[in-house]
């Protein structure tokens, strides 16, 4: 008789982009390594994707926040200390809900992380340290899972520093997706008005003018780019008009899961779907 799995969801925090020598191929191999740890076991089916990843097109800041409290548990890849990374692993430590940390055997620990244990695997991945990180990983995984099952008011990280009401998304009283989505904008808004007047202090005294971003990319690029943002828009439910910057935050992270693209830098390709959505007048 065979026994039914129980389903478990597994959410990813990585980097997925270039980073400190990093590509894309890279992240795109130690995913899969994860996801190869914990393909087969007795007990649990575990589902393993990106807390980013949806059947539907919407928010990318709406899933990846809701990714992050759904998920049974999320196992957080803090290599190179991607700040996108550490703000989700921020957030996933205040939801108090079972998480795993990995690394790689060159990013130092952090300071606020660091009493936490991380599990370690090599930059190169190397076949027999791999396969000893994957053992590692699926023990840590399901010893960190049968605590909380067993255990509802299982804390696996605020407990620590004393007694704290848990954010959930359904509670009035703690912090609403809104706002957090709010915070993430102004984040992003922060960094690129940074961006903007670092540019303009380097052009300043050259009396250079910056051309635009379809002018500094090959063409082959420049195409990818917008069969990219063209499928995307059919994709799109009727009725569902997002605003421009959020649009092109959710684009990007789509374009680059193609390794052509995810050679250009994130802020340039964001710069470059910008422009492609004005020139056919999307300005949401």
């Amino acid at each position: 008789m065979t026994v039914e799995k129980k389903k478990i969801q597994v959410g990813l925090v990585m980097p997925i982009a270039m980073i400190d020598n990093c590509g894309p191929e890279h992240w795109l191999e130690v995913k899969s390594i994860i996801t190869e740890a914990l393909s087969n076991h007795e007990k649990y089916q575990f589902e393993t994707k990106l807390v980013s990843e949806s059947d539907s097109v919407g928010l990318i800041h709406k899933r990846i926040v809701q990714g992050l409290h759904n998920s049974d548990i999320v196992i957080c890849d803090v290599s190179c200390k991607n700040p996108n990374v550490m703000f989700e692993l921020g957030m996933r430590l205040a939801f108090d809900k079972p998480t795993i940390i990995i690394k790689d055997d060159k990013t130092n620990y952090t300071f606020d992380a660091g009493g936490i244990e991380h599990v370690e695997y090599p930059r190169d991945l190397r076949f027999t340290k791999v396969v000893e990180f994957k053992n590692t990983l699926l023990r840590k995984t399901i010893a960190t899972l049968e605590d909380s099952l067993r255990d509802p008011n299982h804390s696996p990280f605020l407990k620590s520093f004393g007694q704290f009401k848990v954010a959930k998304l359904d509670e009035t009283e703690v912090m609403p997706i809104d706002l957090i989505i709010d915070k993430l904008n102004e984040m992003q808004s922060d960094v690129a008005s940074l961006k903007s007047s670092q540019a303009y202090n380097r052009n300043k005294d050259t009396h250079q003018i910056t051309p635009p971003v379809r002018f500094r990319l090959k063409k082959e690029i420049i195409n990818a780019i917008e069969v990219g943002v063209i499928n995307y828009l059919q994709r799109l439910e009727p009725g569902t008009r997002p605003n421009q910057k959020d649009l092109s935050t959710d684009i990007v992270l789509h374009l680059v899961e193609d390794p052509k693209i995810a050679q250009v830098q994130t802020t340039t390709i964001q710069d470059c779907v910008i422009e492609i959505l004005n020139n056919i007048g999307y300005t949401a």
